[in-house]
């Protein structure tokens, strides 16, 4: 069974080499039969020539994908399972936190039965206040609304038989909501404890502000899972219960107008109040119609939210097959 371990790396030049020793150990170790496919998302270091060169090595396992410019970590791993080989993709980070000495646990799981094999960092080695407790929240939230509760949807570390993903795509920060898509589907999801390491190379590239691009996400997820082939239901019963909240605010200004002789409609909060919740609602709906928008816009015309500047390790006809999206 052929495994396809897929790295995206930005900045990571300090990281590499002592990853390219662990999966070398574990691979040989173990002996597994894989093909590690290292993407370069846009990395301003010596990180694209890094894995270009240990792509070129003869009878290299490893595969290169350098991109033009940066475009995000789900860009990179979808490039990455768009021209992998393996009946089983792995993604992992290139900043040597999961180790992936991991990744037999993570196979031994799935030969369980499970399609979806998730990493849980049960003893995170992060900062609490801009990770841990970001995450918790995150996770938490994503758990509730998708129904598919696992403890750490951020980890990278997973492992997912090809067939349980087949024809998801991504767009955002989108990759941590794989086993919600995967789920959907009917794959059966689970997860186990990994190893977690203090980053000893670089610096994070997450912030405080990803938790908002999170639930951001989350919300265009839950849409597009609940909603995705009959919007109207979701807006139309949205509109409904708008008008019925304008009705009741007017019901209660004429009352007060009548029984009291408060004049409610020229205090100027309340025409704040009625202000910022239409926009904010607006705004909400411009999302999500925007998001869907632009995924008919990729789908329909055959594109891709990637552009790759060299591939190198890639024989012709993946590479073509890939690019034509067979």
């Amino acid at each position: 069974m052929l495994i396809s371990i897929i790295i995206p790396c930005y900045n990571e030049e300090e990281s590499l080499l002592q990853l390219f020793t662990e999966i070398d150990s574990v691979l040989d170790i173990e002996s597994l039969d894989a093909e590690v496919l290292l993407i370069d998302d846009g990395s301003v270091d010596r990180t694209a020539q890094i894995i270009e060169e240990k792509a070129s090595e003869p009878n290299s396992i490893y595969r290169s994908i350098i991109f033009k410019r940066n475009h995000g970590q789900t860009a990179a791993m979808l490039a990455g399972m768009d021209y992998s080989c393996g009946e089983v993709i792995v993604p992992l980070d290139a900043d040597l936190q999961n180790p992936p000495s991991e990744i037999p646990k993570l196979l031994a799981k799935l030969d369980e039965g499970y399609d979806v094999v998730s990493g849980w960092r049960r003893d995170r080695k992060d900062k609490m206040i801009s990770r841990k407790i970001p995450s918790v929240i995150a996770n938490w939230l994503i758990g509730r609304i998708s129904g598919v509760p696992l403890h750490d949807y951020g980890c990278s570390l997973k492992a997912y038989r090809r067939d349980a993903i087949e024809g998801v795509r991504l767009y955002g920060e989108m990759h941590r909501f794989i086993p919600v898509y995967a789920s959907w589907q009917g794959a059966k999801v689970t997860e186990v404890p990994v190893l977690h390491r203090a980053r000893e190379f670089g610096d994070s590239k997450y912030g405080i502000n990803r938790t908002f691009k999170v639930i951001l996400d989350l919300l265009t997820v839950k849409f597009l899972g609940d909603y995705g082939q009959k919007p109207i239901y979701f807006f139309g019963f949205l509109g409904m219960f708008l008008c019925l909240l304008g009705g009741l605010a007017g019901v209660e200004t004429l009352i007060e107008k009548w029984l009291i002789g408060t004049k409610v409609h020229t205090n100027p909060f309340i025409f704040l109040a009625i202000f910022l919740s239409i926009v904010g609602v607006q705004s909400i709906m411009m999302g999500l119609l925007a998001d869907l928008q632009m995924r008919t816009f990729y789908e329909s015309q055959g594109k891709r939210t990637y552009l790759i500047r060299n591939m190198i390790g890639f024989d012709k006809n993946t590479r073509t097959s890939a690019t034509t999206g067979n």
